[in-house]
């Protein structure tokens, strides 16, 4: 007796559930709805800020001009064709027909630039027009409720519709299109003939085949900006890695010169005889105060100091090292001969190490582009001791021939030589020769301007 009283309880208990529940699901349902027509509505009246026509940005000026002669090539075709059909098949009033036909073809000179607007203009014209058709006599048999001129006029509108403008207002736009042919549908059955069907297909595909062509072009061209913006940041991370790699490099050319002053300032007092206490004091203070900057550049280098950066506590090469970088280019497969002067003086060390520099990145962008290409490697004075000239020529490469500084690269390259010419004040001079090779020249001076 308890279980089956228990089972009447429950169900009744399931149903008031269901229809207490019922009520507001339909609710919630109906407020959906509603407020899904209340966005398509607003997408309707809310166009897209006004804008240049299609192919505006075109350098050409043909280019720029062809959408508004392809339109005008429309409307001036469509009107004339419009009013001939509407009075003589349709045998509307020659005035009414002329009016339905000004306002369904000239608004597409309008949606070059604004196209909702001119939506707005010909939709109202072509609705009005199929209420025109029902009680014209030469309706029946015929294309109804929109001429084919009017199906022409409206497809080019829906692709400058979809060039421009929002996901929702084009749903919204080919929504209303159904739901007019529809209604002339469920109106006049006699009269239709299926075709408000092709319009709201052709529609639906031309709007769905201009808005992906839209977004295909906005995506290249973000992607044409990221690509730009990803260049530009890669040659400044270049620029400063370079830039880290040469104050590295000069650590070792101030570091000797810093310590050769605190063994001199030491050592005075020793190799000077009778300096007063005043002199040993100076030279004391002297020395103390290179160790500390000796101390302060060890931490500035171990800042600019990278993990991969361990091989530079080597010795700094110089010129006296250029005849060993040749011949290891020579074993690379790049036939390079050496020129270097006998009797070039007394060069700075900053000057030294910036020459070598220069020579090994010029090599290396033969060996890295133009693979084989005979090459000539000249260092040599002025004959006045004030500059140190760096030529390098390398002829045309026996194969094809890549960027020297082509977008993605890691090498510095030229980067590389334009900074450490910078460093010591001097001029580089690089570019293309008419052969097909290339040519790097540098001019370094030996002495600054202080020392003239």
């Amino acid at each position: 007796m308890t279980a089956q009283s228990a089972r009447p309880a429950y169900a009744d208990q399931a149903m008031k559930a269901m229809k207490s529940s019922s009520p507001s699901r339909l609710r919630g349902r109906f407020s959906g709805t509603r407020d899904g027509l209340r966005e398509l509505g607003l997408a309707l009246m809310t166009p897209a800020a006004p804008g240049r026509a299609p192919l505006a940005s075109a350098p050409k000026l043909w280019v720029r001009l062809s959408p508004y002669v392809l339109v005008l090539a429309f409307v001036v075709t469509l009107l004339p064709v419009t009013v001939t059909v509407l009075t003589q098949d349709y045998r509307v009033n020659g005035g009414l027909a002329g009016a339905l036909a000004v306002a369904q073809t000239t608004p597409l000179l309008l949606a070059l630039t604004r196209p909702l607007h001119a939506w707005w203009v010909v939709f109202a014209a072509d609705v009005v027009g199929g209420l025109v058709l029902i009680a014209a006599d030469g309706t029946p048999g015929r294309t109804w409720p929109w001429t084919p001129m009017a199906i022409v006029g409206y497809l080019l509108l829906m692709v400058l519709l979809g060039l421009r403008e929002s996901r929702r207002t084009l749903l919204a736009v080919w929504l209303a299109t159904g739901t007019a042919g529809l209604a002339f549908e469920l109106a006049q059955p006699k009269l239709g003939a299926g075709m408000w069907v092709l319009l709201f297909v052709l529609s639906g595909l031309a709007l769905i085949a201009t808005y992906a062509l839209r977004e295909r072009g906005i995506a290249q061209s973000r992607l044409v900006e990221q690509e730009a913006r990803n260049e530009l940041e890669r040659a400044q991370r270049t620029l400063l890695e370079e830039r880290a790699r040469i104050a590295r490099e000069l650590h070792d050319v101030v570091a000797h010169h810093m310590s050769m002053i605190t063994v001199q300032a030491d050592s005075a007092p020793y190799r000077i005889q009778g300096l007063p206490p005043e002199a040993q004091e100076e030279f004391a203070t002297i020395a103390g105060s290179a160790r500390e900057s000796l101390t302060e550049m060890r931490r500035l280098l171990a800042v600019l100091r990278s993990e991969e950066s361990g091989g530079e506590r080597a010795p700094q090469p110089g010129l006296d090292k250029l005849q060993q970088l040749v011949e290891a280019t020579v074993r690379a497969g790049v036939p390079a001969e050496l020129s270097l002067a006998a009797e070039l003086g007394d060069v700075p060390q900053a000057v030294d190490l910036s020459a070598y520099r220069i020579v090994q990145e010029a090599l290396s962008n033969v060996v890295r582009h133009a693979a084989g290409a005979p090459t000539k490697v000249s260092v040599s004075g002025d004959g006045n001791g004030d500059d140190l000239t760096v030529l390098v020529v390398n002829g045309p490469p026996p194969g094809p021939v890549a960027p020297v500084e082509g977008p993605g690269g890691t090498g510095h390259g030229l980067v590389g030589m334009r900074e450490r010419v910078r460093l010591v004040g001097g001029s580089l001079d690089v570019g293309p020769l008419p052969d097909g090779g290339f040519r790097v020249a540098a001019r370094l001076p030996l002495r600054t301007k202080d020392d003239l």
